[in-house]
């Protein structure tokens, strides 16, 4: 984990900081890693049984509904293992032409759910499953084809991957966020350190979700990009910024010991902006209407962030650090 200079003010808040992050881990960080393994999990055998769009579908939107929860941490085990499991944005379209290499070719390694580990990130995760299971240019494929086998090849994948995220958070990266400070633990020297990493990851979620989950498709005023959006191909790109959201204000609650009203508010005001969006796949945004519903989404999300930062980074006295998707 990369560290940049921390400026912690202490005022005095070293038990209920440690409080925070064993709450955070306990209450939003476990359980969350821990219901995505199910999931994928789930989405795995449901693939295994019939890979054919139609029954993996169901299965498959679970599990993206599941790894929201923890989709932003980029800290610990996530900090690399995210990047397979959701490798987005994608602008020069690497999982597309790689997995059409592959259908072309028809290699290999399509029917080998552990070599498939060595496959390239943009072939791999729920995007890839989502370009292959709601592309036109690929779903029509029948039981028993080559492009069958690869989803469930890539749906065990990421069965695998979930289960070694949940288990490198489970049983090793808890205890070095539990033990900052403590004699040995070279990652967080401090617990305060430990709670500035967790509160950069929410920071740093609204702010992603803000300027590529909204920003990517809206473009420009006078270039829209609705086709960048999010998942559109399985409608889930609002859903994604709805659920970021949510996930957002589910760890700041976590880490708080206190009443996070102003923050509570601003959620329900992202909820209610999302209501008014006219496409789940904001493909709208070329409607000036359509455009300015978007950006008022936009605002919401940034306006849980700042709720979020007044409530908790104030009183703790932090700011936020350093994020690997800081550079996105």
């Amino acid at each position: 984990m990369r560290h940049l200079p921390i400026v912690i003010l202490t005022l005095g808040f070293a038990t209920p900081a440690i409080a925070g992050v064993d709450s955070a881990l306990s209450q939003h960080i476990l359980p969350g890693f821990n219901a995505f393994a199910q999931s994928a999990d789930t989405l795995a055998d449901a693939a295994a049984k019939n890979c054919q769009p139609d029954a993996v579908r169901p299965a498959y939107q679970a599990a993206f509904d599941a790894w929201m929860r923890v989709a932003d941490l980029r800290l610990g085990p996530s900090e690399t293992g995210a990047l397979s499991v959701g490798f987005w944005p994608d602008p020069r379209g690497f999982t597309q032409r790689t997995l059409s290499r592959l259908v072309a070719e028809e290699d290999p390694v399509a029917r080998d759910p552990t070599g498939y580990a060595d496959v390239s990130i943009a072939a791999r995760g729920l995007f890839a499953l989502d370009m292959l299971i709601y592309d036109p240019a690929f779903s029509s494929y029948a039981s028993g084809s080559y492009t069958c086998d690869l989803v469930a090849t890539l749906a065990a994948d990421l069965s695998n991957q979930a289960e070694a995220l949940d288990s490198d958070w489970q049983e090793g990266f808890a205890a070095t966020l539990r033990n900052a400070g403590e004699a040995g633990n070279t990652t967080f020297l401090s617990k305060d350190e430990a709670l500035r990493a967790l509160y950069t990851q929410i920071l740093s979620s609204l702010e992603f979700s803000a300027k590529r989950r909204l920003g990517e498709p809206m473009g420009t005023f006078e270039r829209p990009r609705p086709e960048l959006a999010e998942a559109r191909r399985s409608g889930r790109s609002l859903r994604n910024v709805v659920l970021a959201a949510e996930a957002a204000h589910g760890l700041s609650a976590a880490l708080a010991d206190w009443p996070i009203p102003a923050a509570d508010a601003a959620l329900e005001t992202v909820q209610k902006a999302a209501k008014r969006i006219g496409s789940p796949t904001f493909q709208n945004v070329s409607d000036p209407q359509g455009r300015l519903r978007a950006e008022v989404l936009q605002q919401a999300v940034t306006g849980l962030r700042t709720a979020i930062k007044n409530e908790i980074g104030a009183r703790y006295g932090i700011e936020p650090g350093f994020n690997s998707q800081d550079g996105d």
